[in-house]
């Protein structure tokens, strides 16, 4: 069985590789740091022109605090090992 934090780092490292999902991290990390996140997930939520696959997902990222400061710290980390 591979070790939880191999697949942890290929999830970062996928993001990593990503442009446009790396700046959507970083920018939803800055939130939480901001403390601005609950203004952004209400917004979300009651956006009646995102279909429900996108807002499902951009929910479920926006709802996860911690693994947002944890990416941002990883990508940041990373930005000029690459």
């Amino acid at each position: 069985m591979l070790d939880p934090r191999l697949q942890d780092l290929e999830s970062l490292e996928a993001i990593n590789q990503d442009e446009a999902m790396r700046q959507i991290v970083l920018r939803l990390a800055g939130l939480a740091r901001g403390g601005r996140l609950p203004g952004f997930i209400a917004a979300v939520d009651s956006d009646s022109d995102l279909d429900d696959k996108t807002k499902e997902t951009v929910l479920e990222l926006a709802r996860s605090e911690s693994f947002l400061l944890a990416a941002e710290h990883y990508l940041l980390a990373t930005r000029y090992l690459h």
